[in-house]
C-alpha cells in the first residue's frame, strides 16, 4: 500500500507542482477533505481520477474506505496535508498499518507568511491554531512568549480580533507583528506593524489569516527558585503546579517541580 500526501494550492491554482499533478493522475483514488473542492482542482487540470471523502469525521474509517486501493493520494482543503488537518492522523494510522508514506513538497500558508513578514526567520516556532479558550489558551500564549523566537499562528476571521487582544495581554500592544490574509488569492494582504495597530486595522476581518509574531526576548522564569518561593507560601501539589504554569514555567518542568515538592512533604 502506498499513500502520497499531495499539497494543493492555498489560492492560486498555478501554485501546484508538476510532480503533484503527475501523482494525482497516477493514483487509483484521491482521498480528500472536501471532494467538491478537490474535484474543482482535478477538473481544472483535466485529471479524471476519482475522489473519496476522508475528513475529520471519517478518518477513523480510513482503513475500511481505502482497502480497495493500493496507490492513494491524500489532499486536504488547501496546502500541505498534516498541518492543522486530518492528514496527521491519517499518516499515523497508515504507518501503523505498514503502508509506505510519502510527502510531496508544495504549497503552505506558513512559509510565505513568515518570509514576507520582515521579522526574524532564522529561528521560529509554528503553533497552528490556538486553543479556543480557557487556561490552556493562556498557557500556550505564555509559552510562545518564552520561546524567544518568531512565532507563527493560523487564525480564522471569527477569532482574529480576540486572538490579537489576548496576544496584547502577554506581548504588549507595541510588539511587532505581521498578519497575512488570503495569501496567493486576489485580495492578498500582508499587514506589518504593532499588535495594537493590527487590532485597529482588522476591525472586520475577512479571509484566512496567518499571524507572525516577532520574538519577545524575555527569559523564561527560573523554575526551581520560583517553586521554592511558592512552597514557602504553602502551595503544594496541584496548587503549586497551577501557580507555576501561571508564572510562565513550562508544563513539563512545572509538573516535575510539583512532584518533587510532593515528595518532600
Amino acid at each position: 500500500m502506498r499513500l502520497v500526501l499531495v499539497p494543493t494550492p492555498i489560492g492560486n491554482l498555478e501554485d501546484i507542482t508538476l510532480r503533484a499533478l503527475r501523482v494525482l493522475k497516477e493514483v487509483e483514488v484521491v482521498a480528500c477533505e472536501d471532494t467538491r473542492r478537490t474535484g474543482l482542482l482535478l477538473k481544472h487540470y483535466g485529471i479524471p481520477t476519482p475522489t473519496l471523502r476522508l475528513d475529520q469525521h471519517t478518518v477513523g474509517r480510513a482503513r475500511e474506505l481505502l482497502a480497495p486501493y493500493a496507490y492513494v493520494a491524500y489532499a486536504t482543503d488547501a496546502g500541505t496535508p498534516g498541518i492543522s488537518d486530518p492528514g496527521a492522523e491519517l499518516v499515523r494510522l497508515a504507518l501503523e498499518w505498514g503502508w509506505r508514506v510519502e510527502a510531496l513538497p508544495g504549497p503552505t500558508a506558513l512559509i510565505p507568511a513568515l518570509v514576507a513578514s520582515g521579522l526574524p526567520t532564522h529561528r521560529f516556532t509554528f503553533e497552528g491554531f490556538l486553543p479556543k479558550g480557557g487556561r490552556e489558551r493562556k498557557e500556550r500564549i505564555l509559552a510562545l512568549a518564552r520561546e524567544g523566537r518568531t512565532a507563527v499562528l493560523y487564525e480564522s476571521p471569527y477569532r482574529l480580533q480576540r486572538t490579537l487582544e489576548d496576544l496584547i495581554e502577554v506581548y504588549g500592544p507595541d510588539h511587532p507583528v505581521a498578519v497575512a490574509r488570503e495569501l496567493s488569492k486576489l485580495h492578498e494582504e500582508v499587514f506589518r506593524g504593532s499588535l495594537r495597530e493590527a487590532l485597529e486595522h482588522f476591525k472586520e476581518p475577512r479571509g484566512e489569516f496567518v499571524v507572525v509574531l516577532g520574538p519577545k526576548g524575555v527569559p523564561a522564569p527560573e523554575g526551581a527558585g520560583l517553586a521554592q518561593e511558592l512552597r514557602a507560601k504553602g502551595l503544594h501539589g496541584k496548587a503549586l503546579f497551577r501557580a507555576l504554569l501561571e508564572q510562565g514555567v513550562p508544563r513539563n518542568e512545572a509538573y516535575r517541580l510539583a512532584m518533587e515538592a510532593k515528595g518532600d512533604v
